[in-house]
């Protein structure tokens, strides 16, 4: 082989990736899977598509060798084929953030409607834990939570937090995390915590920027 034949070739394979990371809805499932194996009915619920849609797009995904499939039972389960691949989505996450001011200004002008949202990031909220000065809350689905959690967090989905605010102590900053910094059930909690009388802020990161930076995790 030829060395131009052989550039053309080996940018044309690892364009392929880039192609299937290149399309908003493909990058929102690979950020929802960064929580754990998912099917493609509860894909789509998620994200919003349609079944045959979702069901498309994880075949660009799976063909690009970024997905993979699991069995259970009668389910097709659908996962990342490696932490690599979060790794590569949290890369061009923090790049668009950094280059593209849009990306900034959409999220605060969303945030807006919540009131002032004060955050935290991982390296903040460790010390944090480590003196026992708040209060830690996962506002993702008990499953979500069951399959890993940021250790000391308490299971509290978002739909059910309003009945959990009683059990909860006002003498400490509550933080809610939940999938990453694009999901809004943080969001919705804190503003729901803060509209109670509790100090609330939410973690910058989710559970998966979390777990990659090698902190304390634990699983029901």
């Amino acid at each position: 082989m030829m060395k131009r034949a052989f550039k053309d070739k080996v940018y044309g394979e690892l364009s392929k990736i880039t192609k299937a990371m290149g399309n908003p809805h493909r990058l929102e499932i690979i950020d929802l899977l960064g929580q754990g194996p998912f099917s493609v009915e509860q894909i789509a619920n998620h994200t919003g598509m349609s079944v045959a849609n979702a069901s498309q797009h994880l075949q660009v995904l799976k063909n690009a060798k970024l997905v993979c499939i699991t069995r259970d039972g009668n389910f097709i389960l659908y996962s990342l084929a490696g932490e690599n691949v979060f790794n590569a989505w949290a890369a061009l996450r923090a790049l668009g953030i950094v280059y593209n001011a849009e990306v900034e200004k959409v999220v605060s002008d969303f945030r807006k409607g919540y009131g002032p949202i004060e955050s935290i990031d991982a390296e903040g909220l460790i010390v944090l834990l480590e003196k026992d000065k708040v209060i830690l809350l996962d506002v993702r689905s008990a499953e979500e939570y069951n399959r890993g959690h940021i250790h000391r967090a308490l299971s509290a989905p978002i739909e059910e937090l309003s009945s959990i605010l009683k059990t909860l102590p006002k003498s400490k900053t509550v933080i809610a995390y939940c999938r990453g910094p694009f999901c809004v059930f943080a969001d919705e909690a804190v503003a729901l915590l803060k509209k109670k009388g509790y100090k609330a802020q939410r973690l910058y990161e989710g559970f998966p920027d979390w777990a990659a930076k090698g902190y304390p995790v634990a699983i029901k």
